[in-house]
């Protein structure tokens, strides 16, 4: 049994970003078995594809859609956007994501660097994109899916797309770190803004696909991956229980925006709790530099209207 066993959603339309694989389809496997529309925002609408069949596999009556959304591409958020085909959103999860690991700076088609273009400048673009359905739902939520990786790192203003100094764990604790500055910020603004938007960020935890269930035809555990990660059950858990935390930050009408949730077990693994987010997450002046930046970066603004969607 988990938080969500037995509520209900039906009637919300939510986006689940990178939910094709990992945290995000589990994310939206339990948000369909809670009766959701759930649109799986996904790079590969192939993989996309395969998530829908594993759903339904497990949920028949699931309620699901998936459309091609490539964050690094931001010419391309728009026409995304109007292939939602639906009048209002209930919720949005941030949570698509990539971590490199080659020694080589890569950069996206628009010449960002693409840990930092996918993981928080997409993001950046595509809600300022879906502000009109929002803000045209009652109490919409944005779900801002940060990282574990975070705490460590801090935001080098002066650098913010690694130029001198490229390391790919740090880029990404950084790309991250941006994305929760993005969803405390984010959150400021709405409330100032009287905006009926709840700006919530959350964090997995350590998960593994050694503790993660098999999701034919998606992805299959092996015994001997089974095997290998029960030592680190101890202090981890999987995928399947990450998606738990963000899942209650989407249903749990009683979380307010501006609050951090993670698992209860040293941050780790666990059941969903409320935690208090380290200063340099939620720092003001870093957090409205960060903002600017993006904003001349992905020339939108989440307080800015943008033209209406392309629909296909």
């Amino acid at each position: 049994m988990t938080w969500h066993s037995g509520r209900r959603a039906e009637g919300k339309n939510i986006l689940v970003t990178g939910a094709n694989a990992g945290i995000g389809y589990f994310t939206a496997e339990q948000l369909a078995a809670n009766g959701a529309t759930v649109v799986l925002g996904c790079r590969d609408t192939t993989k996309g594809d395969l998530a829908v069949r594993a759903i339904r596999a497990r949920v028949p009556d699931a309620r699901l859609r998936c459309v091609r959304l490539d964050l690094s591409d931001l010419s391309a958020l728009s026409v995304t956007v109007g292939a939602l085909d639906v009048d209002s959103l209930d919720a949005i999860v941030l949570n698509a994501g990539i971590l490199l690991s080659g020694p080589d700076r890569r950069m996206s088609a628009h010449g960002h660097e693409l840990m930092f273009a996918t993981n928080h400048l997409g993001h950046f673009a595509l809600v300022a994109h879906l502000a009109p359905l929002l803000a045209a739902t009652a109490n919409s939520r944005v779900i801002t899916v940060g990282s574990f990786a975070a705490r460590s790192e801090r935001i080098d203003l002066g650098d913010l797309q690694s130029e001198h100094d490229y390391r790919p764990k740090r880029t990404y604790g950084r790309s991250k770190l941006a994305q929760m500055l993005f969803g405390f910020e984010l959150d400021r603004r709405l409330r100032a803004n009287a905006a009926d938007i709840a700006s919530i960020v959350v964090h997995p935890g350590g998960a593994l696909d050694s503790l993660t269930p098999s999701r034919p035809p998606l992805f299959v555990r092996t015994t001997a991956q089974r095997l290998r990660g029960l030592p680190a059950g101890v202090a981890l858990h999987g995928k399947h229980a990450a998606a738990t935390t963000i899942v209650r930050a989407v249903l749990d009408s009683e979380i307010d925006g501006g609050q951090l949730w993670g698992p209860r077990v040293f941050g780790l693994r666990g059941q969903p709790h409320r935690e208090t987010p380290h200063a340099h997450m939620t720092d003001h002046d870093t957090a409205a530099e960060l903002w600017a930046a993006s904003a001349a970066l992905t020339d939108v603004d989440p307080f800015v209207r943008p033209s209406a969607p392309t629909r296909q």
